[in-house]
């Protein structure tokens, strides 16, 4: 069997479904991938069998999102705490004692709280677009989050309702890239149906306003990154308004050996360049992650 095919799986954490995606030998060492808001483990579609001939990799759809379960909003605690616990949960089930981290929106904070809780564990972090510093937030685009976050309300929650949209999700994907042409509309068309699911707004606005929880934790995040020194590579769509390119340069003044790249593209960089992305991993985690297998 190809190394390069990828297995569609199913564990249960907490007595909730955790859909994930897997490919590659079980002894290479282990990449984790943790996507964001709106999106599941369909944003890694591209980059796994890139990945798969060296490295393990396995990507997780969060609670709420993708294939995993999604209780309602009044039988589930939809805060960050609460999904990075049962994504720790996750990987001791699977018996991944190490992992190196690939990161994207809300798989930042769920990752970096990995991190905090088991530094030994985590090799090597992957961010894209995964922002860990206040000076990464796009004013414009976190003005009316901020806002909820300040207070929630029914009027300070309508502007947020915005980003669950048809409108909000495709304009998450095509906003700053030079060519729309080639983000496929699957990518969008697949979240806004996810996204329609009954129940995702109240889920999606209960998420979206502990989003002050993980700001919060930035300081403890930047004293993670100079006590631990993890090897890091900021592969960044520069043209993201959502976390924007000083977010990746501050990783330099808390990890000075981090490896940062500014690519043509936005917020979903795969879309259009897991190519390059995936190249940039390679020679990243080749250097730091030496036991990779190559077959």
């Amino acid at each position: 069997m190809s190394i390069h095919q990828v297995h569609h799986r199913t564990v249960t954490v907490r007595g909730l479904d955790v859909y994930y995606r897997e490919a590659g030998p079980e002894d290479a060492p282990v990449l984790l991938l943790l996507h964001g808001f709106p999106s599941s483990s369909h944003m890694f579609r591209e980059l796994i069998p890139l990945l798969a001939d060296s490295y393990r990799v396995i990507a997780p759809d969060h609670i709420g999102f993708g294939r995993s379960a999604t209780p309602a909003a009044t039988e589930f605690t939809y805060r960050f705490d609460e999904l990075a616990a049962i994504t720790g949960e996750f990987t001791e089930q699977l018996g991944l004692k190490e992992f190196a981290l690939y990161v994207q929106d809300y798989g930042a904070p769920i990752g970096l709280r990995l991190a905090l809780a088991h530094p030994d564990r985590v090799t090597a972090i992957v961010t894209q677009n995964g922002n860990a510093y206040e000076e990464g937030l796009g004013e414009q685009a976190w003005a009316p989050v901020l806002a909820m976050i300040a207070e929630r309300t029914p009027q300070t929650e309508e502007p947020v309702r915005e980003l669950i949209s048809p409108d909000g999700i495709k304009w998450q994907y095509v906003h700053g890239v030079p060519d729309p042409s080639l983000v496929s509309p699957d990518a969008y068309e697949h979240d806004t149906a996810r996204m329609a699911r009954p129940g995702q707004t109240e889920i999606q606005l209960d998420l979206i306003s502990d989003y002050g929880s993980n700001i919060a934790l930035y300081p403890a995040f930047h004293e993670y990154f100079r006590t631990s020194q993890v090897p890091l590579l900021a592969v960044w769509g520069a043209h993201d308004a959502i976390f924007v390119p000083a977010g990746a340069l501050a990783f330099q003044r808390d990890l000075p050996r981090a490896e940062v790249h500014l690519l043509p593209a936005g917020h979903f960089a795969l879309e259009t360049h897991a190519d390059q992305i995936a190249a940039l991993m390679r020679d990243f985690l080749g250097r730091n992650l030496p036991t990779a297998t190559t077959a």
